[in-house]
């Protein structure tokens, strides 16, 4: 049975030089009208928690939820899924140091960017200001991580830098962490302390 995953991977396999039939044909069974384009897998397992504690099954709205596998490679995903290519509706939420290359390849796929979402550094660090250094520093407590957090944190390279910094680069460490803490992370929100570029992709969906 055809489901949003195959897309996913009709899609990736497409951008990487692959047909573009398997995926033309999966998005009209689909009915697919929306990409969200982003980065890698730890920003689409936060999106996939927002949207179950929002209730909303992105899937069945037509919503693809892509993670691109890398910034860099927007530019052909914009060029496929865009007005040029299958003209599916593109939103994406990207890093500010990688806003203008986000917007370049939005636009010369003839894709407009005003549904393009800006977090400060990345999205691990809007989630952790704002759920506070307090909050997450439990939250990996509690997934049994306390030991490994402390050997970290002692390492010369830490020395001097802010808890958040710290933390963030903790969740970058070890392979996978970053996927299981944007699920855990978005799992712990307060609805009001929703960061803005995670609540203004919602409001755009």
């Amino acid at each position: 049975m055809a489901n949003m995953g195959a897309f996913r991977d009709a899609v990736t396999a497409w951008a990487a030089g692959g047909p573009g039939g398997p995926a033309q044909d999966l998005a009209d069974r689909l009915a697919v009208h929306t990409a969200v384009l982003l980065e890698g897998p730890s920003d689409a397992a936060a999106v996939d928690a927002m949207a179950a504690r929002r209730g909303r099954d992105l899937a069945a709205d037509g919503v693809c939820v892509l993670p691109m596998g890398g910034a860099m490679s927007v530019g052909r995903f914009a060029e496929l899924l865009g007005p040029d290519g299958m003209d599916l509706r593109l939103v994406g939420l990207c890093d500010e140091r990688e806003q203008d290359f986000y917007v370049r390849a939005l636009r010369r796929a003839d894709a407009e960017p005003d549904g393009l979402f800006v977090c400060a550094a990345d999205l691990e660090d809007e989630l952790i200001r704002a759920l506070g250094v307090s909050v997450v520093t439990e939250l990996v407590v509690r997934e049994g991580e306390s030991r490994r957090l402390q050997t970290f944190l002692r390492q010369p390279a830490q020395q001097g830098r802010a808890a958040q910094q710290q933390l963030r680069r903790f969740l970058g460490t070890k392979s996978g962490r970053k996927i299981h803490y944007g699920r855990i992370l978005v799992e712990a929100l307060e609805p009001a302390r929703t960061p803005a570029p995670l609540a203004g992709l919602f409001a755009a969906l």
